[in-house]
């Protein structure tokens, strides 16, 4: 069992990534994506492994997730909560997405106000019992629930529960009784941290999504354990890590981004491989786009994330901003006669029109055939030739109404394409105090190489990069991916009266069992712990994170961490206040399995200048220009290639706009220059 396989299951293709540690070997492709059913497309791709127990590990990357929670298709759940903070979920936060629109309504929450219970019981911040739990409260809540019979999990969020859960946990154990097999979501389970509403939401995107995960992993499970590897299958979680598919169906809130990471943790590898330090990835896919960045060989981590305005998850996932612009988004003609595209995507089913699968709307893979910068017989290397014909008919039905040629109406759509996801690439770059000119733009999914030039133009990116494979680049981030579990939990104390005991309790709790759960998950070598706290000023509203050597504290560890605060927070803030009060927040402990990665082979090195393959006319802004097209296959190491050029491939095409240079490295990868 030598094979590392990483599976992507995309909006509208599944990829596949195979990496044999016995040979070197790394093999890609991919199939279309199975929307009624995804494990559909993962068999079909199983298919071209001839002997499946080659296979020592499947890392799956999913959008079940994601997908019930943007379309609110999850469970209909029950909300149990501390008599008196039923509203919390409603009231949420003073803050508002449109300042000065009177029109402007809150987002509404994954449970309706009826399906939200008060029980009598009370913990104050210091963990002592104000009000006992009323347990035959609790039972007739079960009793209400077991009548309803509509209601498919339940969400247990208390006062204070993250300092003792002990009622929490005995609300559990009842309902348990009562209602057997009914899933239970518990915040101090979920996200044992402060902050009332965050916590409470993201108990109930776990519970809203607990049913419709466990049943589309269970059916997912049956069918991989039938071909003998469902016990070797892994599920990417949204920090990088993964789970089992029994971890993964427990806490399903943890996928809510399973797939868009996979592309981030390449970009870190190639990161070290390169010695690029500033890497900004822009993932495009057919249905969407992700952008993220990595920095000094780090990707960025975070809680704070929103399922929409408002609507907060705040799981530890790495930090990546999504939009609906794909391959598939589609162009269509606002009231206002404005040519608009997206985020509507025709996905895989019925696809662009040019995929010839009933698809009639015009898409962004419709406007790339139409100006030449797709080969409609080389797609996917010729296993699916595209309609040429039905893309010229679709983009022309769009030119009409705007009174424009095809080809321009084709190259309008693109440009509206890459501005889309030029906010994308500044909501991950100056929006963060980021500066553009400082990094490197690496394009991956099968659209985004046809779209490099355009972006790095725009968004004033001097360099590009297209890895190997960009097209699976996600799936080739999985089998690079090393095990991981951040567990976080909120423990307030301040500088005057630090609880030594109090904390090293809670640190160690924190480690032991993130160590224990990549052990379940079968990893035992190379676990290494990275501890830290969240801390602050007294009376300031948001923490500054330090390291933390160990589980213990003592007297000169704490000392020094004090020390570290006032250093760091000069650092960061241009100012320190040593003698104030500093209050700890939030204890961290992530721990890493380090997996042993794949040795990417080596080019052969350049014996003459690159030879193309053939020319064909491509439209630029300036017009339709007689380009040359050449086969990455053919490109070797030292290559260089001055624009206009096509570089095809089996799953993308990469355009070299003209003025624009392009050399490839030891590895393969390609190098852009404006």
């Amino acid at each position: 069992m030598t094979r590392i396989l990483g599976v992507d299951i995309g909006g509208t293709f599944t990829d596949f990534v195979s990496y044999d540690a016995e040979t070197g070997s790394i093999e890609t492709w991919k199939n279309l994506t199975t929307p009624s059913e995804p494990i559909e497309g993962v068999l079909e791709g199983l298919r071209r492994i001839a002997d499946l127990g080659e296979i020592g590990k499947i890392r799956l990357g999913t959008t079940i997730a994601t997908n019930a929670l943007l379309t609110r298709k999850g469970a209909k759940i029950a909300y149990v909560t501390t008599e008196g903070f039923r509203d919390v979920l409603f009231i949420q936060r003073a803050n508002r997405r449109s300042h000065y629109d009177i029109g402007w309504i809150k987002p509404r929450p994954l449970v309706s106000r009826a399906d939200c219970h008060e029980i009598p019981e009370r913990l104050s911040a210091k963990g002592e019992t104000v009000t006992p739990l009323d347990e035959a409260a609790v039972r007739a809540l079960a009793e209400r629930i077991r009548a309803d019979g509509t209601i498919e999990a339940v969400a247990v969020c208390t006062l204070f529960s993250y300092i003792d859960p002990r009622h929490e946990a005995r609300i559990r154990d009842i309902l348990a009784e009562e209602l057997p097999g009914l899933p239970v979501s518990t915040s101090y389970e979920v996200l044992p941290k402060w902050k009332e509403y965050e916590r409470a939401s993201t108990t109930v995107a776990d519970a809203y999504l607990k049913p419709v995960v466990s049943d589309n992993l269970r059916r997912m499970k049956a069918r991989l354990d039938a071909l003998g590897v469902g016990a070797r299958v892994g599920v990417i979680k949204s920090n990088g890590g993964e789970a089992t598919l029994d971890g993964a169906a427990e806490s399903p809130v943890q996928m809510t981004l399973s797939g868009p990471t996979g592309a981030v943790v390449a970009t870190r590898a190639l990161s070290e491989i390169t010695g690029i330090r500033r890497l900004v990835t822009f993932d495009m896919g057919g249905t969407s786009t992700d952008c993220s960045t990595v920095v000094d060989g780090a990707e960025h981590v975070t809680t704070d994330f929103e399922i929409e305005w408002g609507v907060p998850i705040q799981i530890p996932m790495i930090d990546i901003h999504t939009i609906g612009a794909g391959g598939g988004s589609i162009a269509w003609i606002d009231k206002g006669g404005m040519l608009r595209m997206g985020p509507q995507s025709a996905g895989a089913d019925p696809g662009p029109a040019c995929c010839g699968l009933g698809g009639t709307e015009a898409t962004v893979t419709d406007a790339n055939v139409v100006l030449g910068r797709i080969d409609p017989a080389n797609f996917l290397g010729g296993a699916m030739a595209l309609d040429a014909e039905a893309a010229a008919r679709a983009v022309a039905a769009v030119a009409g109404p705007l009174g424009m040629e095809p080809d321009a109406a084709a190259l309008a759509m693109v440009q509206i394409a890459n501005n889309n996801m030029l906010g994308a690439l500044r909501a991950v770059l100056l929006q963060r105090g980021l500066d553009p000119r400082d990094f490197t733009l690496l394009a991956s999914g099968g659209a985004g190489p046809v779209h490099l030039a355009d972006l790095m133009e725009i968004a004033g990116i001097p360099a590009g990069l297209v890895p190997n494979h960009p097209g699976q680049f996600s799936a080739f981030g999985f089998i690079m991916t090393d095990g991981r579990v951040d567990r976080h939990r909120t423990v307030q104390q301040i500088s005057k009266f630090f609880d030594a005991a109090r904390a090293t309790e809670a640190m160690t709790e924190l480690s032991r069992g993130a160590a224990a759960e990549l052990l379940a998950q079968g990893y035992s070598d190379r676990i290494a712990i990275h501890r830290s706290i969240e801390a602050r000023y007294l009376g300031q509203n948001h923490e500054l994170e330090l390291s933390y050597p160990s589980d213990a504290f003592d007297e000169a560890s704490v000392a020094d961490l004090w020390a570290r605060f006032h250093v760091e927070h000069e650092a960061r803030f241009g100012f320190s206040i040593p003698g104030e009060t500093i209050e700890t927040v939030n204890l961290k402990a992530v721990a890493v399995a380090v997996s042993k990665k794949p040795a990417l082979p080596l080019l052969p090195e350049a014996a003459g200048p690159a030879a193309p393959r053939g020319r064909r006319r491509v439209r630029f802004e300036e017009g339709w220009i007689d380009t040359p097209v050449h086969d990455r296959a053919a490109l070797r190491a030292g290559h260089v290639l001055t624009g206009p050029a096509v570089i095809e491939e089996d799953a993308s095409v990469t355009l070299l706009k003209p003025g624009q240079t392009l050399s490839v490295d030891r590895f393969g990868h390609l190098h852009v220059k404006s």
